[in-house]
């Protein structure tokens, strides 16, 4: 990840414009509804053919590119795939901390989340050093910067212990889940 001033510096200056609270709760009331309704999410990665640039398709939503470092044989296009991890992480928390605070009747003025991990890159997509260690992330940090109106700081610490306990993407990185690779 880059340092925290290469992130602040390409942080973009805008209106926050905050969820609308009854549409909110009416998703909330659905959920409460039918507390056992599942839904698939899909997605679909087409490799480009050019070095390790990655094309994924999601809905019918603009391509989203994934590449690599030139450190890792890429053309630094775009995320590599543990940066899009965390970025996907990131947003989750973020979207989890919005949702709550609205919820709660504060005022979201801003959301940041500085994700960061470490990763042993060493075996080379298991072309390089096999010998035995941990494969992908073997630790993450986030931090949250909030400019929330109306809490107090041991709220604003309960709303984001809140958050970790209901973000999808970080219970999906914490926890086990089976995951299956197969060909088609």
């Amino acid at each position: 990840m880059s340092s925290t001033t290469d992130v602040a510096a390409r942080e973009i200056v805008q209106t926050f414009e905050t969820i609308d609270r009854d549409a909110l709760a009416a998703l909330s009331e659905k959920g409460r509804a039918d507390p056992t309704a599942v839904r698939t999410v899909r997605a679909r990665t087409v490799a480009e053919g050019r070095r390790f640039r990655h094309l994924n398709y999601v809905r019918n939503l603009d391509v989203h590119v994934v590449d690599e470092p030139p450190g890792l044989l890429g053309d630094d296009t775009a995320p590599n795939p543990t940066e899009a991890l965390l970025a996907a992480l990131g947003t989750c928390v973020a979207v989890g901390l919005q949702a709550n605070a609205v919820a709660r009747g504060w005022t979201v003025r801003g959301i940041t989340i500085e994700s960061e991990g470490d990763i042993n890159i060493t075996s080379v997509w298991g072309t390089g050093d096999l010998s035995p260690k941990a494969v992908g992330l073997s630790a993450v940090r986030l931090k949250a910067h909030l400019d929330i109106a109306g809490a107090s700081p041991e709220e604003l610490d309960d709303l984001v212990a809140h958050a970790a306990a209901w973000s999808p993407v970080l219970n999906t990185v914490k926890n086990p889940v089976p995951v299956t690779l197969a060909r088609a």
